[in-house]
């Protein structure tokens, strides 16, 4: 049998010096003060929850439910339109954009992560995706959406389900990787 050498990861050459989420002083006050006030099982209500992630740059709507132990790391990087529900122990990865668009649930233990590596690459590179939810999707207790994924409007994502591409309309999706289930059908 013929030994073939091939590359091997090298985290030694491993940079992302070219990602500038912002000054170092401004994550450091988020991160004393997203523990404080966000990240938190302490009663703060949720108007003054708002009012920080507002300072700190998030795009806010109206009738906004941010539930506790939720953990956003950088607040500048949201869009939350009106009528959300951010469960407990949501953690919103988002090292780049996340629009979370009208009526959309984010069920407790979800994740949306906006980061990942380029394992292709021996110097394991990040790579920075958006995440987009639209209007009146649900992502599920402890489900997982990936880096770049669309939800789009009204779609579900199961219970412990990964989204690592795009979800259609109104489509049910389950599993790891996530699957079309069925046509999700909403009375009135």
């Amino acid at each position: 049998m013929e030994k073939t050498s091939r590359a091997q990861t090298s985290l030694s050459s491993y940079n992302n010096s070219w990602y500038k989420p912002g000054s170092k002083l401004k994550q450091l006050a988020w991160f004393i003060i997203g523990r404080i006030v966000i990240n938190t099982y302490l009663p703060i209500p949720v108007s003054f929850k708002v009012l920080v992630l507002r300072i700190f740059g998030a795009k806010i709507g109206k009738n906004v439910t941010i539930k506790p132990k939720v953990n956003i790391k950088y607040p500048w990087f949201l869009t939350v339109e009106n009528d959300i529900w951010i469960g407990e122990n949501v953690w919103i990865d988002n090292l780049t954009d996340v629009t979370l668009c009208n009526n959309c649930c984010l069920s407790q233990g979800a994740m949306l992560l906006t980061g990942n590596h380029d394992f292709t690459k021996s110097s394991f590179d990040l790579v920075t995706q958006p995440i987009r939810i639209e209007s009146g999707a649900w992502i599920g207790a402890k489900a997982t959406v990936c880096p770049g994924v669309t939800v789009h409007s009204h779609a579900v994502l199961t219970v412990n389900s990964v989204a690592t591409k795009d979800l259609e309309a109104y489509g049910i999706y389950q599993g790891n990787p996530c699957t079309f289930i069925k046509t999700r059908n909403i009375t009135h």
